[in-house]
């Protein structure tokens, strides 16, 4: 019997799609497992590399099939879809995996580690709680505005102004108005405290982690996107070279050639969002401390940017930081100006 070379596997909730090939490709099994048989079948093949696709609980699965002794490789499900023949079934999902899988051109996606996915929950859970926190605040401004009220903007209108529009009597928002009022500015104030409640967390993890120490040297990059990059990356290693990482992020620009000649669109905007935002985030809050800084090679860098306009150096910036994120997780080198 030929010798497994490859197992590929169709992750879900219960049942578990496998298929084994050797290492010209042919079939050698296919099998339907229970969540609870597949690591005992696992244990019982001799050591080879298992591809799944990065999908819910991968990283989990990963883990343990690592400490089997397997090699794992982890793609995204962009290079698995081309592979799958025909109708779409869990047999042909499991085939498409092995066979992307011996594919050397197609990139793996970094296992994260337990820390790594605690810290990319904890800001899930804080994104989710600012998306709230501002739709609150825009309904709380719509509804007041209704009643003929404006409040200027910013955090501390909804903190301060709020309350004096409330306890005004002669302002002629009615009694059920003033308690819903009352009650969205609660609302509001409820995930405002959580929100700072969840950066006091980060800011410590950020301090006990040498990783999110050292890129916290970098302009730009404080504890909140530290440990966001430290969380999203996992292994920086995965990635060939820093222009595959910043790409990861959709930060370099889209291509598009034809008969030799090539243009240079827009940023892909591809991977994952929210880092690319905060990134984009800090970005701009460095540019501002950068401009005037003709020292560093960064602020050299801003003064021969002059005259472009300020979001296209900003995204550029954004760019050049990612790259060298990836250089200081990649590397363990300290930034240096």
């Amino acid at each position: 019997m030929a010798k497994v070379s490859i197992i590929g596997i169709d992750l879900a909730k219960h049942v578990f799609q496998l298929l084994g090939i050797d290492a010209q490709g042919r079939k050698i099994f296919s099998k339907r497992l229970k969540r609870y048989q597949l690591l005992a079948f696992l244990a019982r093949q001799p050591e080879c590399l298992v591809a799944i696709e990065a999908c819910g609980g991968a990283h989990y699965w990963a883990r343990q099939i690592l400490a089997l002794g397997h090699s794992v490789k982890m793609i995204h499900p962009r290079y698995v879809k081309p592979f799958v023949q025909v109708n779409k079934n869990d047999q042909r999902d499991a085939q498409a995996i092995a066979e992307a899988a011996a594919r050397p051109g197609i990139p793996a996606v970094a296992v994260k580690t337990v820390d790594q996915q605690e810290l990319q929950a904890l800001h899930r859970v804080r994104e989710r709680l600012v998306r709230e926190k501002t739709s609150i605040g825009n309904e709380l401004r719509g509804l007041l505005h209704e009643f003929g009220v404006i409040i200027p903007q910013g955090h501390k209108a909804i903190r301060e102004a709020v309350p004096e529009l409330l306890e005004d009597a002669d302002n002629g928002l009615a009694p059920r108005s003033r308690e819903l009022l009352a009650d969205l500015q609660q609302q509001w104030l409820e995930r405002d405290q959580r929100i700072l409640r969840y950066d006091h967390e980060l800011k410590s993890i950020a301090r006990e982690n040498p990783v999110c120490r050292r890129l916290q040297t970098v302009p730009g990059i404080g504890p909140v996107n530290a440990t966001l990059l430290y969380s999203h990356a996992g292994d920086a290693c995965y990635f060939a070279s820093s222009r595959h990482f910043s790409a990861s992020l959709g930060l370099v620009p889209r291509q598009h050639a034809s008969g030799g000649k090539e243009r240079l669109l827009g940023i892909s905007k591809q991977g994952n969002k929210h880092v690319r935002k905060q990134l984009v985030h800090g970005a701009r809050a460095a540019y501002k401390m950068l401009q005037s800084d003709e020292q560093s090679q960064l602020g050299r860098w801003l003064q021969r940017m002059k005259g472009k306009h300020p979001n296209t150096v900003i995204t550029a910036l954004a760019n050049k930081l990612a790259r060298i994120v990836w250089a200081l997780m990649a590397r363990g080198h300290s930034y240096q100006a």
